[in-house]
């Protein structure tokens, strides 16, 4: 929970996932369709395929399978849609392994940089860090993916705007769906990983040109 903590320094604050476009649209303007777009993601998009790049690539740094290791790392760089998602998830990855290497140094991030050169995916990053540190892959997982949708109320809070209290009912009401595709995550092949919020990619690739924005991405 420390790593996936708003404290801890990755930027995560500063990327919206394509919602600062979909607000800029009209898209997404309540909280009703701010949930209904997360959960979305979560279920269907980026939330969903990097949890399946989490538990691959936690499950072979706890084998300590450097070819499964590079496998998942190299399509978990190539996977992201546009160059703004893959700027959210390389940047994000680059600086998680940054500060844990200077404070949860384990000999994973070792072999993460020995099986692959780079740039790492967020998702990546975590699992082998994760599985270095002996931490369950389903509650890896299951806080990745509930990190990764809470950051993306607090952009709806701020960009909408919505009220706090609105924020935490959208966080409370996407609990139950988080550990449902936590879960089906795990169970997922890489051979059938698939996006399938595909307004979320378009929306991210407007945002690269939207006059007036708040998010990197």
């Amino acid at each position: 929970m420390t790593w996936l903590s708003p404290a801890y320094p990755v930027g995560a604050y500063t990327y919206s996932h394509g919602l600062d476009q979909a607000v800029e649209a009209g898209a997404v303007r309540d909280a009703a369709t701010a949930k209904a777009w997360i959960a979305d993601i979560v279920e269907l998009g980026g939330g969903f395929s990097d949890t399946v790049f989490l538990g691959h690539a936690h499950r072979a740094a706890l084998s300590d399978n450097h070819v499964a290791l590079s496998e998942v790392a190299e399509l978990a760089a190539a996977f992201v849609g546009t160059s703004e998602l893959a700027l959210e998830s390389h940047a994000q990855g680059a600086a998680f392994l940054k500060v844990t290497e200077a404070a949860w140094p384990t000999p994973a991030l070792d072999a993460l940089k020995a099986a692959f050169g780079g740039p790492y995916a967020y998702p990546v990053a975590v699992g082998a860090v994760a599985a270095g540190h002996k931490v369950p892959v389903e509650l890896a997982a299951r806080a990745f993916l509930q990190a990764f949708a809470a950051n993306l109320v607090s952009a709806a809070v701020r960009l909408v705007p919505l009220g706090q209290t609105d924020g935490q009912r959208i966080t409370a009401a996407l609990m139950p769906l988080v550990a449902q595709a936590a879960a089906r995550a795990l169970e997922t092949g890489l051979d059938d990983v698939a996006n399938g919020a595909l307004l979320a990619d378009l929306s991210s690739m407007k945002h690269e040109t939207q006059h007036t924005r708040l998010f990197r991405s």
